[in-house]
């Protein structure tokens, strides 16, 4: 028999909290940015005597459910599977245990994370007195939901789990190609160790070295040295209100949308926003450009893949377009492994930036075209794979969202 009942009748909301009395020589730490759809990006990991962050205060159990409070839009949330000791989250979660036998606690997980569940949320924190949309946990707390049989809760919950688990895997062999694609700029372009005309390691084999001023460091001898504004353009995104009224829809890509992404934008969570006389014309993305956050996240940077409607792209975020497609594996990996560099060289009190000019003015080594040719050919089937494998979970994605509302709602039956 299908029963309703309200949340926080049904779980302990924020049930304990990390105290100095805690025993523990090694402590993980999840904040709220590094967790998206139950995939985590960082985990911090503190030793004992270490400072944690003032944040590090909410433990957790298996099954305990983890929900940002703050832009509930941005999906923030996930569920722990295992039990861990030494896991703590940021405040900036709230935690739910079930405590009623009545629950499946993964079944409630997926309740919660509904897409109209999330707008239900997002829309009570966007009339918070916060200066940014903010939920409290007694706002899940407060939410009712039809809860069937355990039996049919557990079948769903199943389904639903199997899905995420194969988008997970196809996560982590992402993860992997990505390693695979950097090793080998490293290996090629920062320890020049590329294989020379005997198919060794050329510096390693004791290939010619020069050094360049410009650089500070020593490059293979014949290659050339360039700064990236004279092999890219550069152009900052649009700025727009949220609350514009023109006539034109179109997709934009945000700081949030690189934030939860890692070498390719995710098309699924990009939002739609009107503008006024085509005024988009001139921040239209493209399939040959690089895009790099000002701020947020400072310098990360992303490739944009097969977009499916008109897209720009917003003020917080600079667009390169390079001179001559064969730098662009070239400058993409350079810049991804400069990213902590460009975090370094931000400016700005409130919030860092990176300018156009920090950008234009880096110097980058120039290898010989057949070089450049075999790393491109090495990297773009990679790239090509990455791709394949973010289709495939993009349509899993599709697939889990719309199938979740309608196991949810009974419309589609488990036996």
């Amino acid at each position: 028999m299908s029963e309703k009942l309200t949340v926080k009748n049904v779980v302990n909301i924020n049930k304990s909290t990390l105290s100095a009395k805690d025993n523990w020589s090694t402590l993980k730490y999840l904040d709220t940015g590094n967790i998206t759809e139950n995939q985590i990006d960082t985990l911090q990991i503190f030793q004992k005597g270490e400072k944690l962050p003032s944040r590090a205060k909410r433990k957790v159990e298996k099954g305990t459910i983890i929900y940002s409070t703050v832009r509930p839009n941005q999906k923030h949330f996930g569920y722990c599977d295992t039990h861990s000791n030494d896991l703590v989250v940021s405040t900036g979660f709230a935690t739910l245990d079930v405590i009623d036998p009545r629950i499946n606690s993964k079944y409630l997980y997926y309740l919660l994370t509904q897409n109209s569940v999330i707008s239900q949320l997002q829309s009570i924190g966007e009339n918070s007195t916060s200066s940014y949309p903010s939920i409290r946990p007694e706002d899940i707390g407060n939410l009712s939901f039809v809860f069937p049989d355990i039996d049919i809760q557990n079948k769903i919950a199943d389904i639903l789990t199997s899905i995420d688990k194969k988008i997970q895997i196809n996560n982590q062999i992402n993860q992997e190609l990505e390693a695979m694609a950097k090793t080998l700029y490293d290996y090629w372009f920062v320890q020049f160790d590329f294989p020379d005309q005997n198919g060794k390691p050329y510096k390693s084999s004791g290939g010619k070295m020069v050094y360049h001023p410009e650089l500070k460091r020593e490059i293979p001898e014949g290659w050339g040295v360039e700064k990236l504004g004279e092999l890219a353009q550069f152009k900052n995104g649009i700025n727009y209100e949220k609350t514009s009224s023109g006539s034109e829809k179109v997709k934009i890509i945000n700081v949030r949308n690189i934030s939860s992404s890692r070498i390719f934008i995710n098309q699924t969570d990009l939002d739609e926003i009107f503008l006024e006389n085509d005024k988009s014309t001139n921040f239209i993305v493209n399939e040959g450009m690089i895009l790099i956050t000002r701020s947020g996240i400072p310098g990360a940077t992303r490739l944009v893949s097969e977009l499916e409607a008109k897209t720009v792209y917003s003020g917080f975020i600079i667009a390169s377009e390079v001179n001559d497609l064969i730098y662009k594996n070239l400058i993409f990996y350079y810049l991804k492994n400069v990213e902590e560099v460009l975090k370094n060289q931000s400016a700005g009190t409130i919030m860092k930036n990176i300018s156009q000019s920090v950008l234009t003015d880096m110097v980058v080594s120039l290898p010989p075209q057949n070089l450049l040719l075999k790393f491109n050919s090495i990297i773009d089937n990679l790239l090509e794979q990455m791709k394949n494998v973010q289709r495939q979970n993009q349509e899993l994605t599709q697939l889990r969202d719309w199938l979740l509302p309608m196991l949810m709602n009974g419309q589609v039956k488990v036996e």
